[in-house]
C-alpha cells in the first residue's frame, strides 16, 4: 500500500507539473513529407489567435507550396535572422536563419517553429532547431512543431532497414518527454504519391527520385505505422499516467507484453520467444524475474544477468520485482504496467506441486482470469515431451495387448463367478461382450487377439476336460469352434463400426467446412474478397497455411515470402499441380494447385502442410479439390459481374454521347439564329432604328449569347469524359457542397427566382464525379424554373435512404427538385426522357437548352444512379427524383487540406 500511495503521488504530481511546467509542446507527428503537418499547424494556430492568443510564426517552411503560403496571412511572422557563411569552395553568402533570441525577447504566448529535426545555420545560438525548442519551453513558451516519425532517434534503424535511406536529421526520445499534445496527420499513401506526382511535394525532378527510393507505396505503408504506433504510446501513456493520478487501474490501449524468468535453464529462450510475440503484435514489453527473499546462486544470477542484457538490447525494459509470491507478484506488476499478455515458460513444474493445483502456470490460470496467458514449452521440455510420445508409440502395443489381457482375465473372473454363484452354464456372451468391448475401443488387430484369448480362456476353463486345451466330445468342439467364429465376427463388426463412426466425424467435418465456404463466397462481391474467404476456409477447414491469387486487384498481400516462384508459374502456364507431393518441382516446401473453372484458369492455391506431415489422402485431396472448385466458380461470379457492370457503363455512355451529338445539331441552330438576325438588324437598320428597339435586339443578342455559353459550358464538360469509354474521375463532395453550386450556377442565370433547400443534416459526403453531378442536377433545377410561377419556389431536399433493391447493404442519396409548375400528364413522364420528346408542360419547352433530362439521365446512370419524374403533393408540380448510390472506394478517403 505504501508503495501504491508513492506511485499515486508521483503521477499526480507529474501532472500537475505538465499543467503547469514552463512550457507546452504540442508536436504534430506525420510519416512523410507532404502530409499535412505544416498546414495543419497553421490552421489550429489561426483557431487559437481568433480566440484571443497571442501566436507568433517564429519559422515555417512553405516550400513553395501556395495553399500553406495561404494560411499565414494574418499571422504575425518573425523576420529571419541574417547570418554570414563562407562556403567550402571560399564564396560568401547571407543565410537565414531563426531568431530564438528575438523570440525570447518578444515572449509570445505561443510560437510556431517548423520542423523540429532541422540543422541550423552556422552561427546560430544552437546547432539544431530541437535545442531551441528547449529554450523556448524552459522559457514558458509554449511551442507548435512538426516532425516526421524517421526523425525519431530510437526509430533511426528501424527506418534505415525499412527504407534503406539514413536518416542523419534525428531528434532525441527525451524531447518528447516535455511533450504536452500530439497531433497525428496521416494520409494514405497512394493520395501521398498522387501529390508527389502532381508536384505539391517536391519539383518534378526531385519527385521521380523520391518515387524510386523513399516514397514507394511499400516504404509509405511501413512509415505510416511507424506514425500510428509512435501517437498511440504516447497516448497510452498520458493515460496510464492519469489513471495512476486518480488511483484508477491501468487501462491498456496497447497489448504489451510481460516476460517472467526464473534463471533455471531457459532465461535466453523464453526471452527471444517473448520478442516474437510482441514484434508480432507490434507490443511494447517488459522482462522481469521475481525474488522470493533468498538471493539466486552464482549460475542462476550469471543466467538471469546474460538474458536480461539480451532483453535490453532487443529493445525490451528490463525490472527485478521482490515478493514471497511469484504468481501474486506478477500479477500485480502486470495491473500495474497495463499489460495484457503474460509468458511464462515451464521450466519447473513439480509433480507434487501440479497434485495439488500449486504450480505456477495453475496458479496464474486461477488468479490472472483477465490476462492472456502464454505458456511456451521450452527445449528441454519439448526435447522430453517427444521422447514420450515416442515411448507411447512403442508402448502402444503393450498396453493394447494388457488391455487384451485384461479383459479376458475378467470374462473369466466373471464367468467363474456367474457358474459357481449363479449357476449359469452356457458362458460364452460374456466372452463376446469383451471381444465386443475391446474392438470399441481398439483396432481390429488387438480385437482378433482379444478373440483368440478369450477362445483359450473359455475353452481351458469352462469346457471340459477343464484346465486343458483338449475337447473330450464334439459337441463341445462345435461349442467353442462357433465362439471362436462369433467372437471373431462380433470383433470384426464393432471394429468396423468404429471406423465409420471416425469416418463420420470427417465428413462431417469437410461438410462444415464446405458449408462455410460457400456461405462466405456468397457474401463475397469481388475478387479481393473470393481471395480472403477461400484463403480463410483453406486455412480453418485444413489447419495449414494457405495462399490464394486469382487475379485480385493489388495481388495478394497475404503472400507468403516462401512461396516458390517458379512452381507458381509452371502452374500458371500447365495448369498442373506442383510442388510438394506431386512429381513436378517436389522440393517446394508448399503444395500448388490450379484454381479453375472448367477451362478458365483463375490463379493458384498454395498450402504450406508442416515439414513431417504425410502425403494428403484421397479423401482430403477431394476435399481440397471441392474447395477450390467452390473458389473458381465464386471467382467466374465475380468476374461475369465485373463485366456485366463494365456492359451497363458503356452502355449509358453511348446513350449519353448520342443525346450529346444530336444536341449539338438540334439546339446550337436556335441561339445561332436569334443572335445572327439581331445582329444583322442592328448593321442594316441600326441607325433608323430608335434607342428602344436597338436596346431590344442587344438585350436578344446578351440573352441568347448566355444561353449558348451555358451549353457551349455543358459540352466542355462532357467532352473531359474522352473518347475512350466513360472514365468517372470520382472524387468525395459533400452534398451540401454539391447543391450549393448547382443553386448558384442556377441564380446567377436568374436572380429573381426563390429556392427553398432542405437537406439532411449530417450527410456522409458522396464519392461521385462533381462536374458531371453538379451538371446534372442544375440542368433540372434550371427546367423546374423555366416551368414554375415567377413568384413560386423551387423545392430542393436531400436524404439518405435504404437502397432499392433489397440485396444492395450500401446506402444511397435522394435528392427531390420540386417546381410549382402545371406539371406533367402522367402517360407523358417516362417519355420526357426521350431525346427530343417535346411538350409544353414537360421538360423541353420550346427555348430547351437540349441537355435536359436526357443528358441527365445519361450522367445520373453512369454512376450507377437513376432519375425519375413524379407528380408533385397533391397533385401540383412535377417532382424529379435523383437516386444515387453513396459507394466508397477500396480505402477510407480523406477531403482534409494538404501541407
Amino acid at each position: 500500500m505504501p508503495a501504491d500511495r508513492d506511485a499515486r503521488a508521483d503521477a499526480l504530481l507529474a501532472d500537475a507539473a505538465r499543467d503547469a511546467g514552463p512550457g507546452r509542446l504540442t508536436v504534430f507527428l506525420g510519416a512523410a513529407p507532404g502530409v499535412g503537418k505544416t498546414w495543419t499547424m497553421l490552421a489550429r494556430a489561426r483557431e487559437l489567435q481568433a480566440q484571443g492568443r497571442d501566436v507568433l510564426v517564429g519559422v515555417v517552411e512553405t516550400h513553395g507550396r501556395a495553399e500553406t503560403a495561404a494560411m499565414l496571412d494574418g499571422l504575425e511572422q518573425l523576420p529571419r535572422r541574417r547570418l554570414p557563411h563562407t562556403a567550402a569552395d571560399g564564396t560568401r553568402r547571407m543565410l537565414d536563419a531563426f531568431d530564438v533570441d528575438a523570440v525570447l525577447a518578444r515572449r509570445p504566448s505561443l510560437v510556431l517553429v517548423d520542423e523540429l529535426a532541422h540543422r541550423n545555420a552556422p552561427g546560430s545560438r544552437h546547432e539544431r532547431r530541437w535545442q531551441d525548442v528547449i529554450d523556448l519551453l524552459d522559457a514558458g513558451i509554449d511551442v507548435f512543431t512538426t516532425v516526421n516519425v524517421q526523425h525519431l532517434e530510437s526509430l533511426n534503424d528501424v527506418v534505415f532497414a525499412i527504407t534503406g535511406v539514413r536518416v542523419t536529421e534525428t531528434v532525441p526520445d527525451a524531447v518528447f518527454d516535455r511533450l504536452r499534445d500530439i497531433r497525428l496527420v496521416d494520409l494514405p499513401p497512394r493520395e501521398l504519391i498522387e501529390r508527389l506526382n502532381a508536384g505539391k511535394v517536391y519539383l518534378p525532378d526531385q519527385a521521380a527520385q523520391a518515387l524510386q527510393a523513399f516514397f514507394s507505396p511499400s516504404n509509405l505503408a511501413a512509415l505510416r505505422e511507424l506514425a500510428m504506433q509512435a501517437a498511440a504510446d504516447r497516448v497510452d501513456a498520458d493515460l496510464r499516467e492519469s489513471q495512476a493520478a486518480r488511483g484508477l487501474p491501468g487501462i491498456p490501449l496497447r497489448r504489451q507484453v510481460l516476460v517472467a524468468i526464473d534463471g533455471l535453464g531457459a532465461s535466453e529462450y523464453l526471452v527471444r520467444a517473448g520478442r516474437r510475440i510482441a514484434e508480432r503484435r507490434d507490443a511494447p514489453w517488459t522482462v522481469v524475474t521475481v525474488q522470493t527473499g533468498r538471493p539466486p546462486d552464482e549460475a542462476r544470477q550469471l543466467e538471469l544477468d546474460r538474458a536480461f542484457a539480451l532483453a535490453r538490447s532487443l529493445g525490451a525494459s528490463t525490472e527485478l520485482l521482490h515478493g514471497h509470491q511469484i504468481a501474486a507478484t506478477l500479477l500485480d506488476h502486470a495491473e500495474r504496467s497495463a499489460a495484457s499478455s503474460i509468458v511464462v515458460g515451464r521450466t519447473r513444474e513439480r509433480p507434487v506441486a501440479r497434485m495439488f493445483n500449486r504450480t505456477l502456470t495453475q496458479r496464474l490460470l486461477q488468479q490472472g482470469a483477465h490476462y492472456e496467458l502464454v505458456i511456451i514449452g521450452t527445449p528441454g521440455a519439448r526435447a522430453r515431451a517427444r521422447r514420450a510420445q515416442r515411448l507411447r508409440a512403442d508402448g502402444d502395443l503393450l498396453r493394447e495387448g494388457a488391455f487384451a489381457l485384461a479383459a479376458t482375465a475378467a470374462a473369466s473372473g466373471i464367468g467363474w463367478t456367474a457358474q459357481h454363484l449363479l449357476g449359469l452354464e452356457d458362458l460364452s456372451m460374456v466372452f463376446i461382450v469383451a471381444v465386443v468391448l475391446v474392438a470399441a475401443r481398439t483396432r481390429m488387430a488387438t480385437a482378433v487377439l482379444t478373440a483368440v484369448l478369450c477362445f483359450g480362456g473359455y475353452n481351458y476353463f469352462f469346457i471340459e476336460p477343464r484346465f486343458t486345451f483338449d475337447v473330450a466330445t464334439h459337441r463341445g468342439l462345435v461349442t467353442v469352434v462357433l465362439f471362436l467364429a462369433a467372437a471373431l465376427i462380433a470383433g470384426r463388426l464393432a471394429s468396423r463400426l468404429r471406423q465409420q463412426v471416425l469416418a463420420l466425424r470427417a465428413a462431417n467435418t469437410h461438410a462444415t467446412g464446405l458449408q462455410a465456404l460457400g456461405r462466405d463466397l456468397a457474401g463475397a462481391a469481388d475478387l479481393g474478397q473470393v481471395a480472403a474467404a477461400g484463403r480463410l476456409a483453406l486455412t480453418r477447414v485444413l489447419g495449414v497455411p494457405a495462399w490464394l491469387d486469382i487475379g485480385q486487384p493489388g495481388g495478394d498481400v497475404s503472400k507468403p515470402v516462401d512461396v516458390d516462384a517458379a512452381a507458381s508459374d509452371w502452374v500458371r502456364r500447365h495448369g498442373q499441380p506442383a510442388g510438394r507431393f506431386t512429381d513436378t518441382l517436389s522440393a517446394s516446401r508448399w503444395w500448388l494447385l490450379p484454381v479453375r473453372d472448367g477451362e478458365t484458369l483463375h490463379g493458384v492455391a498454395a498450402l504450406r502442410p508442416s515439414d513431417d506431415a504425410a502425403r494428403p489422402g484421397l479423401e482430403e485431396r477431394r476435399l481440397v479439390q471441392a474447395m477450390l472448385d467452390d473458389i473458381a466458380q465464386a471467382a467466374s461470379r465475380a468476374r461475369l459481374v465485373a463485366d456485366l457492370e463494365a456492359a451497363r457503363v458503356g452502355g449509358e455512355t453511348e446513350r449519353l454521347r448520342s443525346a450529346l451529338l444530336s444536341s449539338v445539331s438540334h439546339d446550337l441552330r436556335s441561339p445561332l439564329a436569334s443572335m445572327i438576325g439581331s445582329a444583322s438588324s442592328l448593321v442594316g437598320y441600326g441607325e433608323s432604328m430608335d434607342a428602344a428597339d436597338r436596346h431590344a435586339l442587344l438585350d436578344t443578342i446578351v440573352l441568347e449569347g448566355e444561353r449558348l455559353d451555358r451549353y457551349i459550358q455543358n459540352l466542355l464538360d462532357m467532352t473531359r469524359l474522352g473518347h475512350d469509354g466513360l472514365t468517372l474521375n470520382r472524387d468525395w463532395i459533400g452534398v451540401d457542397e454539391l447543391v450549393g453550386a448547382a443553386t448558384g450556377r442556377l441564380r446567377r442565370y436568374q436572380p429573381a427566382q426563390q429556392i427553398e433547400l432542405d437537406i439532411a443534416p449530417e450527410l456522409a459526403p458522396v464519392w461521385v464525379h462533381p462536374a458531371l453531378v453538379e451538371q446534372a442536377l442544375f440542368n433540372v433545377l434550371e427546367n423546374a424554373a423555366k416551368f414554375s410561377p415567377p413568384d413560386a419556389p423551387i423545392h430542393v431536399e436531400a436524404r439518405a435512404i435504404s437502397a432499392p433493391d433489397p440485396g444492395d447493404t450500401r446506402a444511397w442519396l435522394r435528392i427531390d427538385v420540386l417546381d410549382a409548375g402545371p406539371g406533367i400528364p402522367e402517360d407523358e413522364r417516362s417519355r420526357i426522357f426521350d431525346m427530343f420528346y417535346s411538350v409544353e408542360r414537360g421538360d423541353r419547352g420550346r427555348t430547351g437548352t437540349g441537355l435536359g433530362l436526357t443528358i441527365c439521365q445519361g450522367m445520373i446512370g453512369a454512376h450507377g444512379g437513376a432519375v425519375s419524374a413524379l407528380r408533385g403533393p397533391g397533385g401540383a408540380g412535377t417532382l424529379i427524383r435523383i437516386e444515387l448510390p453513396m459507394q466508397h472506394p477500396n480505402g477510407p478517403e480523406r477531403d482534409d487540406p494538404y501541407d
